[in-house]
């Protein structure tokens, strides 16, 4: 279940960044900047600090390699839905929105594996400290 709100939580940030519908802060932004800057620069400022705890949480947890592997992996899912026909890529909503799920997938599991490795190995992840 903790995976599912890890996941999700980056589904959110991601989609709210960028989506092929209207409701995204990229259009927003875009089309808002003149009238709105305080609140541009606002949520701006609220989904870089979102993209930091997750990217260094995944760049901690699994590193560069584990980011490129889980991404492979996603990408692999991919290719053998559309090779059985599952998978469509002729509409480009469509593949932005599986862009958009393969990086929160990678985000989710960057951020969830402290957990998975602690409950395969029993060991605990400490982080370092310069104390």
């Amino acid at each position: 279940m903790g995976f599912l709100i890890r996941w999700a939580f980056a589904f959110g940030l991601l989609s709210a960044t960028f989506n092929p519908t209207e409701w995204n802060y990229v259009r927003w932004g875009l089309k808002n900047y003149t009238n709105e800057l305080p609140m541009t620069v606002l949520f701006g400022l609220l989904l870089i600090i979102g993209y930091i705890i997750y990217l260094r949480a995944t760049l901690q947890s699994i590193g560069m390699l584990g980011m490129v592997l889980v991404t492979s992996v996603v990408a692999a899912i991919c290719w053998v839905l559309y090779d059985r026909g599952l998978l469509s890529l002729t509409n480009s909503s469509i593949n932005v929105w599986i862009g958009i799920f393969a990086l929160s997938v990678v985000l989710g599991i960057g951020l969830s594996w402290s957990f998975v490795r602690r409950t395969l190995s029993g060991q605990v992840d400490v982080n370092e400290s310069n104390d």
